[in-house]
């Protein structure tokens, strides 16, 4: 069977082919068909229902090029993968607004439509707990939309605060005051601060007290209030804790909480705060769960693969 799409301008095909025609070359394997490029049309050849099923990766590809998204490998599989499951018509919800600039003029926008829901609930909500594997963007596109409402004067401050729960190491055995012990923990929150702000503005904003990137235990006693407030890495605290940061609620903020509650890395029999505050929490008003799955993997294919082996061994 043949199946032929008609493109408007040689720079659609362009993208959507891409360098040495790597994005066909994906959809090529993953369905066994042929795709061509021919005056104008792109011709694709091969058993019906996987012609069929390529056609909508192409035609989902090309809608997310004229809506100036530019293609690379994961938004190409993610196509695909929506395809296979039967969700194509989600495609057209795909392509998002963006949400800032980095400093180095890259746009910081969702790519999956868990990143989607994410971001809009982040911006309709009050509390928002983010809940899913590595790689998926949680802790990212919270900052994202920390440095927005920050640049927006939607809020005074940007609060990011992790538990100092070692994954193996030991706090005693490093270096330094306290705050340089805690400062490895907190690293990952201080690179999407400087990707976005700059390592001259960071510096500034942290100075004026604007910026503030502190371990858990510093948020005790205190109310805050104008701020956009992150907690990452909550699969680690405990149920004392979380509740202790969400009570730090003040006027005129928000609350995001990160986590993954695959990667629990408190002493045996201690509870995850993150676990139960989400189940107490289930139903309250303005407070929201969005859960990312594998498919929400932005970085390396190898990333979702390694999650899902690691679910199926432990199903076993």
């Amino acid at each position: 069977m043949e199946q032929v799409i008609n493109i408007e301008r040689m720079e659609q095909a362009v993208s959507l082919f891409g360098s040495f025609d790597k994005n066909v070359g994906m959809l090529e394997k993953a369905y066994n068909v042929s795709v061509v490029n021919r005056d104008g049309a792109i011709k694709i050849c091969g058993d019906p229902e996987d012609v069929s099923k390529a056609a909508k990766a192409l035609e989902g590809l090309l809608m997310l090029i004229n809506k100036g998204e530019e293609l690379t490998e994961q938004n190409v599989r993610y196509c695909m993968s929506l395809v296979d499951e039967g969700k194509d018509e989600a495609l057209s919800s795909l392509a998002a607004d963006c949400i800032c600039l980095t400093m180095s003029g890259k746009q910081v926008k969702p790519k999956t439509l868990g990143q989607k829901k994410y971001v809009e609930m982040i911006r309709d909500r009050t509390i928002v707990f983010g809940v899913g594997p590595a790689g998926t963007g949680k802790t990212y596109l919270a900052v994202a939309m920390a440095v927005k409402a920050f640049r927006a004067k939607e809020v005074n401050r940007i609060i990011l605060t992790r538990p100092a729960v070692e994954a193996g190491e030991k706090l005693g055995f490093l270096p330094g005051d306290l705050q340089q012990k805690v400062d490895p923990y907190l690293r990952p929150l201080y690179d999407a601060l400087f990707d976005m702000l700059g390592a001259e503005n960071f510096q500034k904003f942290q100075e004026k007290g604007n910026i503030e990137v502190a371990p858990l235990a510093y948020m005790r006693g205190r109310t805050l209030d104008d701020s956009f407030i992150i907690l990452d890495e909550a699969q680690n605290t405990t149920p004392e804790q979380m509740k202790m940061f969400l009570t730090r609620l003040g006027f005129q903020s928000k609350i995001v909480v990160t986590g993954d509650i695959t990667q629990i890395d408190l002493p045996d029999g201690k509870k995850s705060g993150l676990k139960e505050a989400i189940r107490i929490l289930k139903g309250v008003e303005d407070i929201e769960t969005v859960r990312f799955s594998e498919k929400d993997v932005v970085r390396h294919k190898l990333v979702q693969d390694i999650i899902k082996a690691y679910e199926k061994a432990e199903k076993r």
